[in-house]
């Protein structure tokens, strides 16, 4: 499901079962992430599918990118495995507005 930043935060932010996952390269997530994200790059191809299949399906995940693209593939990636809950950050850390940590 696409949802706009506000959105985005509030439901996070009232989820006790939430996940931020940034979906970016390593590059990228060194130039700042939104805090409390985990990091799996999807342009690892394969190795993206295995170390989402670790995760637990039974969260709500909060799921983002540069600008919204590699995310929105993510979401439908996890919900064909068997993820119910994904939730895309339109426009991505791009029109992020929220606080910002550097690893």
């Amino acid at each position: 499901m696409n949802l706009r930043q506000e959105d985005w935060v509030a439901q996070y932010e009232a989820d006790t079962n939430a996940v931020i996952l940034d979906v970016r390269t390593e590059d990228e997530w060194n130039d700042g992430f939104i805090p409390n994200a985990i990091n799996i790059d999807i342009y690892k191809g394969q190795g993206f599918i295995y170390a989402v299949e670790e995760l637990d399906k039974s969260k709500n995940y909060y799921v983002y990118c540069k600008a919204g693209g590699r995310s929105q593939q993510a979401c439908d990636i996890m919900n064909q495995l068997g993820f119910e809950n994904t939730y895309n950050l339109v426009g991505g850390i791009l029109q992020w507005s929220g606080k910002v940590e550097l690893p």
